[in-house]
């Protein structure tokens, strides 16, 4: 006999009081993280919820955004994987569509990229996108996408990254005998573009940081 359960992941909501480093709401915050991380491996994070209204205004600005012509969204480039515009190929989808905004929660980097794609600038579109994404809903978890039918599918995605020149190292209080350093500090970019480099494209991505950064043999406290 099965049965039929769902998993209920952590539910976080980042609320600005929580957001300021040092304080009771900070740490708080961070161990409800700490713990999401260790026992699901993902969680959701809730601001303030947007209304339907914004919602569907929002999508509606992504249809135009499709419909802007080529030699224009052509200039939204970056030297950055997927941080410029990325049209149809075959490392992803011939269907597939993407633009990436490096800096979303900006509103003049936001209002530069409207200017860029539409001569009149677009207002409405920054305006609308600016809004959401300061209360946008955001559930990172690995996931695969199914569709049926015969409707184009619009997604918004926002992704946090370390900025540049973050290295990433293991606390040393985490080290001792019977949990060896298995990777060495490395700068977090430079794992970035490796993963979107060629040589990469041939590991699996679950190994692709074992490839760049592991310690052989293992280093102990």
């Amino acid at each position: 006999m099965g049965v039929n359960a769902e998993i209920e992941f952590p539910v976080i909501e980042f609320r600005p009081s929580d957001l300021k480093r040092g304080t009771d709401g900070w740490h708080r915050l961070c161990k409800r993280v700490r713990e999401a991380c260790e026992t699901f491996g993902c969680f959701e994070v809730v601001y303030e919820k947007i209304s339907a209204k914004v919602r569907e205004e929002t999508f509606e600005l992504m249809k135009e955004l499709i419909e802007v012509p080529v030699e224009r969204k052509q200039k939204n480039v970056s030297p950055l994987p997927y941080h410029g515009w990325v049209g149809p190929c075959n490392q992803v989808s011939l269907l597939y569509e993407g633009f990436g905004l490096g800096d979303a929660s900006n509103y003049d980097s936001v209002k530069s990229f409207a200017q860029l794609m539409w001569p009149d600038g677009h207002p409405r579109f920054w305006g609308e996108i600016g809004v959401c994404d300061d209360k946008l809903q955001i559930t990172a978890v690995n996931h695969i996408v199914m569709m049926s039918g015969d409707k184009d599918r619009f997604s918004i995605a926002t992704f946090a990254m370390p900025v540049e020149g973050t290295i990433i190292k293991a606390p040393k209080e985490l080290v001792d005998e019977q949990h060896p350093q298995l990777y060495k500090d490395f700068d977090f970019m430079d794992f970035f573009l490796f993963a979107f480099s060629n040589p990469a494209k041939q590991i699996d991505s679950g190994e692709q940081l074992q490839a760049l950064a592991s310690l052989s043999p293992p280093i102990s406290d």
